[in-house]
Order: structure tokens, then C-alpha cells, then sequence
């Protein structure tokens, strides 16, 4: 059978296999399969009259069943089995668009033109998308691990915050949330949960090959987010690798173009949701009822005063990028500034970002220099941060009746426990917060021979801090504590010096396909910080910028301190790929690494991995199945390995303690802070992974499965040790285990794709949970067999988790409240079963109320294209977990009177009666928090520019984010914080969560 009749045979049963799916492409006519040449060119020299034939650009054969089409407009046709095509068209203006299942659509002016032919180019496969792993790149359909990737067309449209916010509920297994509403706080981020109780938890975040953070570039920035999940993608960087990796990749010049973009956005927030607290008129009605409660004769809305109404925020992203045969450049500028909900708070972020590139010596050498720098300015509430969200505390508990200033307009303070005025705790207070960071990189790629290549990477990074904190002689701190004008001062410096060689080569030998990378990694950190705080100034002119002006460091009171570290970090690695006949795929890699920050008996371990897989469409008995595009499992195990925090945790550390006088003068102590433990070492993740890909009717379905389990062993923990013989009553020893395992799912779908209109959606589901094995070993073991995380706070007192060996991470432990008695009191059941009141109830009487990490995460997401029109919606939920609500705990209990409650403290608990209970940590404050939340919704319109000048493409948009939630938690937002050892509690000092509305322009020239 010749290559044409199979290329037609292909596309008469693609045809059938998808008639029912795909909508009709309009109005279709077909060139007679009889006319002669004669009669073709005198129908192309009719007026208005196109005619042509489409073939494909390799094969140089004809292609039939081509869609040819006038765009912006319904008229076309389709090519005849010649690939001839006849066309009549309006005018030189109109473009014509060509688009075949399988090939890069292509669009042709018309011009004066009347004979168009046209090459088609296959299509990029899934399988053939390039996709970074760790140290370089690889195929698609070379990969055996777990390995998610998100290009920029399918990033979140609208206002985020930073990089991972363009994946949110894009990737199964990787968690993204925006927990805070303050506009300098980041997103919350778990991959595939977490294996760690003390250590480093977060992802590794690669920036252009270079370690960094997500907001280390602007998102307007990024062209590409690859996510190495497992084990086996991961190892190749030893023991950072234990959380995951994400890979991010700047936008650069394609070859020979030349392009200047322009993206701007304007956001305006709102509360996310407002809690039902009593206002002044609920007050005095429960006065005139005889509830306990002061009218001060005023009517005060405490959260409107220290808010605004409608903060508006604003992006602007300019990027210059151009190419030619031998050389590259692009330049980007960034600037954000964002109004926060609260008075004051605010956030202004300047980026710019420089990457040249010149090859040489027929493309051999290639020379990259990236310069990457950042300047962010916030006000500070908090001394030492952004925001001090005490503040929200106050504006929902303080009496409606009350005014923020007297006649005289001083501060209205009352002499109530933890009870400030939040108008006067912003109000006096003035801070700065500034970060300079810069990033200067450079990498040489020489290439003596074909498929040979060798690469030097050098990089330094430096971040500098510097903040200033001040409340006024007018502050709470003032007035009632006596502190007389407080100031802090604060400083930070930090540098990463990084400096990489690697070498790849690619070997092919007829079926066998090789891939080699060797290398070799230095990596030095250094820090250091200066902090120092004083109080009782003679004046408040100089806030924070005449720190020895105050009294209380003379005094000796004021505390003030420094501190400097560095560590190293060098690694050995290799990997080799091996494809046989895209058919049977294998990976090996091996990491040895060596870190300062490790005891001296253990200063280097060996992280290796190996992954397979079996494409197995591409076996003979599948290969010729044309429905079926890919199929394939693929297994995987890896080690890799997590830090300490800390780079001298193994060493001696001593403390300076408090003077005393002596003889006649001051001596300073000296105590131990700290024990040497020369063993201890990273902490040691092995993961499986076994998975499956497929793919269906052209990629029209397409999706994978994971399941993973992981075992850390080696984990880090502070063990009771005797002093003496220890200096110190502590050690930090590798001892513990955990477990954890889940289950991946993602599933892609085209639904309908039409000339005018298509529909993708994509679903992902995610299971994930973590058990604590082991605390103990010969040498060290632990007092007891659980240990308590997370806290109530006052006056409750209270521990909120408890971990248990065996047993889940993020269990809430507490009274599991039942029921009320007559007088309203607590009833709780133990946990044999019996009840017994809350007050005859000891420690023992304790239980698991629930657990704050979601057992299922589900991710919903579609995208339409109409015409110019497209709309993207991003859905997401988490079920089966619960929230302890801070609030209700603390502000539905109509006993405390000299705060302001929540509306509901007056409603019949269990239809019985209204509590009449003291404050106390039960089940009754632990929610379902299960959520189904409309994430994002954005629409655009992209404009018709063929007949603009200088203008290739021109879109406007609307978004809105956070915009609905389904659930029946009580709280503002039931997404909380879900990393930690306390997952799950909603505390009632907090920024709220915001819903954003934006508008936004992209132009390209």
C-alpha cells in the first residue's frame, strides 16, 4: 500500500471514529475531480477567486479533507482528494487559514495572489513536547517518572501572586492555596503531602537551572512550570529533592523574530466573606433583655474603620525579545503595586529581568548571560512583618457601641485583658520593610562534536533586608503598657554563589536511542542578620531611624543580637536514558553528594533512582490502531533526602546567658545551647511509583494514573537526653519514620473542536495520607509514644493536634462534646462511650476529633474558544477533613461579654439551650470543611489585527478569583492552612481571604 493511500485511510477512519464529536465545520464545497489544468487556471483568474492545492511539507503528497476557511468569517472549504481546494474571497485582506487534524494550522494574506499553495508541517505530538527535567531536557515520550508539565497557555489568567499560582489545580498531586489575604504573603504549597516533621518541607524550586524561590520572577515572566513528583525524577538532586521539584522556565526570543509585549492589569478586592458579629443595635436590644453588656451610646463599624472599601491594585509587564541566526536577547520590566484590605498595608514590586544569548563558530559555542534583579517595598504592622493581624482580632471583638477617639481626639483605650483599639494600633504604628535581590548568571555550551555537549553554569545570587518597626508614644503600648515610643530595626544579607559543569551526549544506533549526562555541583550559602530593639524615646520625630536615642538600651533592657552561618553543598551525578524502538524506555541516575550542614562521620550519602517503561502502543498488535495514540506504564523507585534547617545543628553551640554582677562588675554567663552529634545526617526518603499514560482519538482523551508510596527513615527529631553525661538536655538525632502513600489521576478531554468553536476540560484527583511509624530506636526514644502540636492560644490553653506513633498526621485532639445539660453546660463522651459532664472531665477523657489534611483533592478546569472570544473556568474542592474554627470557639459564647460576639452565641445548642459554659476547646468547634469553589473565571477577546499597523495581537479580559465557594463551614473561607504538623486551624488572627476582579490588556507589536 503506497504512503498516500495510507495517509487517506487514516483520515477516513479518523473521520468515522469521531463524526459523532465533532460539530460540522459549515459549508463545505469540493473541486471537481475531472477538471483539467485549463479549467483550473481560468477559474483562478476569475476576480475574487483563490485556488490552490495543500500538501504535506516532508512528503510533498497531496493532503484531502483540508479545512480552508476566510478567517473571522464561516466561509470556507475543504481540499478534494488532490488536496486541490477553490475559494472565492471578499477581498486582498481577507487571511486564509488552513487546518488539518495533525498539522500546524497555517495562515495566508491574500493579497493580489490568486494561486495559494500551501505546505503543512505535523503537528507536535504530545509525545514530542520537550519537557525540563533536572539538569536539561527531555522527549515527552522519554520520560518513565512522574513528571507534570503546564505550559503558559494553560496557566491561571487574572491577578496571582506568584508562580505556583499559575498551576493551581492544574497538576494532580500538587496543592496550591491562597490562605492569607495579605498582598506580601505567597501561596500555600504541598506536593504530594509531606515526609517530614522537622525538616525542610517546601518544594525545590529551579529557576532557569538556578535554585530560587516562586516569586523569584515576575509570572508574566514564565514560560513553562515542570513538576517532578516522584522519587525517580527527583533524586538527581539528592537531598533537596525529598519534596518534589519544580522546574521553571523563562520566556525567551524564538529564532529570527522580533517582538515587544505589553501586559497590564487593574484588580479590585473584597472580603472573601464577613462574619455575623453583633452590631450596636443587637447590643442594646440584649441590654434592654438584661444581658450584661456596656452601651457606650455610639455605633461604631470596627472592621469598615481599619479596611478599605474597594483596594485597588495594579500590573504592568513590558518584555523586548528579538533574534537573529546567531544571537538572542530579551529584556522584561515588572511592576506591581498592591493595595491591601487593611489601612496601610500595601506592596510594591519592581523586577527586571536582562538574557543574552550569541552563538559562534558554526553554532559550536553558545554564550548565555541572564541578569535577574528585584526590589520590593511594604509597609510593617508587625515588628519583623508585614502585617500584625492581632488588628482583625480586634476590629471583629471590639464593643459597637464604643468610638475609635474621644471629643479631644485621643484614643479611646479600655482596661480589658488583650482588648486594643485596632484604629490606633495602625494608626500609630509606621514601619518599612525593603528587599533588594539580585541574581547575575552566566553559562557557556560548547559542542566539539555532534551530539556532544558540555556546559559550565556560574551563578551568584545576593538578597539583601532591611526593616524598621515603630509605634508611637500614643500607642496601646504605650498607654497601657508604658513602653513610651517602641522602635526595632532589623537587617538581613544573603548570597549564593553556585557554579555547575555538566556533559550530555545522544547516541542513536538504528532502534537504540542513548542519552548520557554527567556532572558536577558546588553550591556555598552564606547569611547573616543584625536585630535590635529599644524603647522609651524622647520624641517620636525620628520613629526607628535613631535607635540609641531610647532609654531602655542604656537601661540594659532592650535586647538586640547578630548572627552569621554558611554552608556547602557538592555533588557528583550521572543519568543514562535508554529508548529501544520508543517502545521499552529506562532511566538511572545516581546522585553522591556531600553537605556541611552533616555530623563528621556522616558528611556525604549516595541517592540513587531507576524508572522504566512500556509504550505499549507501540507494539505490533496495537501499532496500527489508529484510535489509540499512547499507551503506556511506567514504574519507578528513587531516593533522595531532606537537610536540617540549621548548617551547625551537629556541633557544640554555646549561649551567652544573663550578667550578673560580681566583685564590683558585670560578668557575662555562658552556657551550653546545643550537643554534638556527629552521626547526624539527611534525613532519607525512598519512593515507588508505578503509573500509566494513554491517550485517545488524536489526544482528543489523554490522560495518567500514579500510585506512590513513601517511606522516610532517619527523621529528625528532639530527644531528652540526661545532663550529665550530655551538656544539654536535648539532642537532635535520625530516628524517626513515616509513611506515606496516595493515588494521582488526570484526565484531558476535548469534547468539541470545530472551526468556530472548542471546548478542552481536564480533571485531576489526588488521595494522599501520612502516618508517624517511629520515634525511637536503641539510643534515643521519646517520653512517650504521641507529642502535641498546635495551640488555642489564651485563655484556653490547649493544645489542638496530637500525633500519635502509628497513627495519622493532623488529628485534632480534644473533648468530643455531645450534648448540653439543662443550665447549658458541656456534656462530653469519653472514649469508652460513656457522657459525663465537662467539668468533672480529666486529660485521659480525650479523643481524636478529626483530622485538618483533605483526604481527596479534586480539580475541574475548562477552556472555550468561540471565534475571538475564549473563557477559562478553574473549579477545585477538597473533601473529607475538618476545620477548628477559632472564632466560634473563642466568640460564640455569650458568657464573655466584655467582647463582642458572634450573632450565633445565642442560638440553642443541639435545639436544647444557650451555652452557659465557660470557654472550651470541643468537637463542637470542629467543622466538616469540605469545599467546592469556583477558583477562577476569566473571559477574553482577542481583536481582529491583520489590518493594524504594528499590532499582531491585541486581547482584552475580565477575571475574577475566589469568586464562589459551596460548603457548609462556618468561618470566612474553608481553605485553610493544610501543611505542618496542625493542619487545619483557622486562627482568629488572620488576613482574610479576598475576591479580586480584574480587567487586563495584552498587546503584542
Amino acid at each position: 500500500m503506497s504512503k498516500l493511500a495510507v495517509l487517506r485511510a487514516r483520515h477516513i477512519l479518523v473521520l468515522v471514529l469521531t463524526i459523532g464529536l465533532l460539530p460540522s465545520f459549515g459549508s463545505s464545497s469540493y473541486a471537481s475531480t475531472t477538471s483539467e489544468t485549463e479549467h483550473v487556471l481560468a477559474i483562478a483568474q476569475q476576480a475574487n477567486v483563490v485556488t490552490g492545492q495543500v500538501s504535506d511539507a516532508l512528503s510533498n503528497e497531496p493532503l484531502p479533507g483540508v479545512s480552508v476557511f476566510i478567517k473571522g468569517t464561516t466561509a470556507g472549504t475543504s481540499t478534494d482528494d488532490k488536496g486541490s481546494y477553490t475559494l472565492s474571497v471578499s477581498g486582498p485582506t481577507d487571511v486564509l487559514v488552513f487546518s488539518f487534524i495533525g498539522y500546524e494550522t497555517h495562515e495566508e494574506t491574500v493579497g493580489t495572489k490568486r494561486i495559494i499553495n500551501v505546505s503543512l508541517y505535523t503537528a507536535m505530538t504530545e509525545l514530542d513536547e520537550i519537557v525540563v527535567v533536572g539538569y536539561g531536557t527531555q522527549r515527552r515520550g522519554d520520560i518513565t517518572s512522574s513528571v507534570a508539565s503546564v505550559n503558559e497557555k494553560d496557566f491561571q489568567k487574572g491577578s496571582v501572586r506568584d508562580a505556583a499560582q499559575l498551576i493551581a489545580g492544574r497538576t494532580a498531586g500538587l496543592r496550591v492555596g491562597v490562605t492569607s489575604g495579605d498582598p506580601t504573603a505567597g501561596t500555600e504549597i504541598s506536593l504530594r503531602g509531606f515526609s517530614t516533621v522537622y525538616g525542610i518541607s517546601s518544594p525545590l524550586v529551579i529557576i532557569d537551572g538556578i535554585p530560587g524561590s516562586l516569586s523569584t520572577v515576575a509570572p508574566e515572566d514564565i514560560e513553562s512550570i515542570d513538576v517532578l513528583k516522584d522519587g525517580s525524577a527527583a533524586a538527581i538532586y539528592g537531598t533537596r529533592g525529598t519534596n518534589g521539584v519544580i522546574l521553571i522556565t523563562t520566556r525567551k526570543a524564538k529564532r529570527n523574530t522580533s517582538t515587544v509585549d505589553y501586559s497590564s492589569y487593574v484588580a479590585v478586592q473584597s472580603i472573601a466573606r464577613q462574619l455575623d458579629f453583633l452590631d450596636a443595635s443587637d447590643y442594646r436590644r440584649l441590654i434592654s433583655e438584661g444581658y450584661d453588656f456596656i452601651d457606650h451610646g455610639y455605633d461604631t463599624d470596627w472592621l469598615s474603620e481599619v479596611t478599605r472599601a474597594n483596594p485597588i491594585s495594579h500590573n504592568h509587564n513590558l518584555t523586548v525579545m528579538g533574534s537573529s541566526e546567531s544571537s538572542s536577547y530579551t529584556g522584561s520590566f515588572n511592576y506591581r503595586e498592591t493595595e491591601g484590605l487593611f489601612l496601610k498595608s500595601d506592596n510594591q514590586d519592581y523586577r527586571l529581568r536582562l538574557d543574552a544569548t550569541h552563538s559562534m563558530f558554526d553554532n559550536k559555542l553558545k554564550i548565555n548571560v541572564n541578569l535577574l534583579t528585584r526590589q520590593q517595598t511594604y509597609w510593617t504592622g508587625g515588628d519583623g512583618y508585614s502585617f500584625n493581624s492581632y488588628v482583625y482580632r480586634q476590629a471583629l471583638i471590639r464593643n459597637p457601641t464604643d468610638r475609635p477617639m474621644d471629643d479631644e481626639g485621643n484614643w479611646i483605650e479600655r482596661d480589658v485583658y488583650f482588648y486594643d483599639n485596632p484604629s490606633a494600633y495602625i494608626q500609630e504604628t509606621d514601619g518599612e520593610f525593603k528587599r533588594k535581590s539580585q541574581r547575575l548568571s552566566g553559562n557557556i555550551i560548547y559542542q566539539p562534536i555532534k551530539d556532544l555537549n558540555l556546559k559550565l553554569l556560574v551563578s551568584k545570587s545576593s538578597n539583601s533586608n532591611a526593616t524598621g518597626f515603630y509605634q508611637t508614644k500614643n500607642h496601646v503600648s504605650t498607654t497601657k503598657y508604658g513602653r513610651n515610643g517602641f522602635a526595632s530595626r532589623g537587617a538581613t544579607n544573603s548570597d549564593d554563589l553556585l557554579l555547575e559543569f555538566t556533559t550530555d551526549y545522544n547516541l542513536e544506533l538504528d532502534k537504540h536511542r542513548f542519552t548520557a549526562l554527567g556532572g558536577y555541583s558546588y553550591q556555598e550559602s552564606m547569611y547573616d542578620n543584625f536585630w535590635m530593639q529599644n524603647w522609651d524615646f524622647p520624641t517620636d520625630n525620628y520613629t526607628y531611624n535613631n535607635m540609641g536615642s531610647g532609654n531602655a538600651l542604656i537601661r540594659g533592657e532592650a535586647p538586640i543580637s547578630s548572627y552569621r552561618s554558611m554552608n556547602k553543598l557538592i555533588g557528583f551525578f550521572g543519568r543514562l536514558n535508554y529508548n529501544f524502538d520508543d517502545r521499552y524506555l529506562l532511566m538511572a541516575s545516581v546522585r553522591r553528594e556531600g553537605s556541611s550542614k552533616f555530623g563528621a562521620n556522616h558528611k556525604w550519602g549516595t541517592f540513587p533512582s531507576v524508572s522504566a517503561g512500556w509504550r505499549i502502543s507501540q507494539e505490533s498488535f496495537l501499532k496500527d490502531l489508529e484510535i489509540l495514540n499512547n499507551l503506556m506504564v511506567r514504574a519507578g523507585f528513587g531516593v533522595t533526602g531532606t537537610e536540617p534547617n540549621d548548617p551547625y545543628m551537629s556541633l557544640t553551640t554555646l549561649s551567652y546567658a544573663s550578667r550578673f554582677y560580681y566583685q564590683g562588675e558585670w560578668i557575662q554567663g555562658l552556657t551550653p545551647a546545643q550537643n554534638p552529634n556527629p552521626d547526624l545526617r539527611w534525613e532519607q526518603k525512598q519512593e515507588y511509583n508505578l503509573g500509566l499514560e494513554f491517550a485517545l482519538l488524536n489526544h482528543r482523551i489523554s490522560g495518567s494514573f500514579d500510585m506512590y508510596k513513601r517511606h522516610t527513615t532517619d527523621m529528625l527529631w528532639w530527644y531528652t537526653v540526661p545532663v550529665p553525661p550530655f551538656l544539654f538536655g536535648s539532642m537532635l538525632a535520625n530516628v524517626g519514620e513515616t509513611e506515606n502513600k496516595g493515588i494521582e489521576a488526570l484526565i484531558r478531554l476535548v469534547p468539541v473542536r470545530g472551526k468556530d468553536f472548542e471546548w478542552s476540560t481536564s480533571i485531576s484527583y489526588s488521595t494522599n495520607s501520612m502516618k508517624l511509624l517511629s520515634l525511637s530506636n536503641d539510643t534515643y526514644s521519646t517520653d512517650a509514644d504521641f507529642f502535641y502540636e498546635g495551640h488555642t492560644g489564651e485563655p484556653v490553653q490547649e493544645y489542638t493536634h496530637r500525633i500519635e506513633i502509628g497513627g495519622s498526621i493532623g488529628n485534632f485532639w480534644g473533648y468530643k462534646s455531645v450534648d448540653i445539660d439543662e443550665n447549658g453546660r458541656w456534656i462530653i463522651e469519653k472514649p469508652d462511650g460513656t457522657r459525663i459532664p465537662i467539668d468533672q472531665s480529666t486529660p485521659d477523657d480525650k479523643q481524636v476529633l478529626g483530622n485538618g489534611i483533605p483526604k481527596h483533592v479534586l480539580n475541574w478546569n475548562h477552556q472555550f474558544s468561540y471565534k475571538n472570544f475564549d473563557l477559562d473556568i478553574s473549579m477545585r474542592g477538597a473533601f473529607g477533613y475538618q476545620i477548628l474554627n477559632f472564632t466560634r470557639l473563642y466568640y460564640e459564647n455569650p458568657r464573655v461579654t466584655q467582647y463582642n460576639m458572634l450573632a450565633s452565641a445565642y442560638d440553642k445548642v443541639y435545639d436544647k439551650a444557650v451555652l452557659n459554659n465557660d470557654l472550651a476547646y470541643v468537637s463542637h468547634y470542629v467543622e466538616d470543611g469540605d469545599y467546592w469553589k469556583i477558583d477562577n473565571i476569566a473571559l477574553g477577546y482577542n481583536f481582529a489585527t491583520q489590518n493594524i499597523k504594528h499590532i499582531s495581537s491585541a486581547r482584552v479580559y475580565v477575571a475574577a478569583q475566589n469568586c464562589f465557594t459551596i460548603t457548609g463551614y462556618k468561618g470566612i473561607d474553608p481553605e485553610v492552612n493544610f501543611t505542618g504538623l496542625y493542619p487545619g486551624n483557622d486562627q482568629r488572627d488572620k488576613y482574610p481571604t479576598t475576591r479580586t476582579f480584574t480587567i487586563g490588556v495584552n498587546l503584542k507589536f
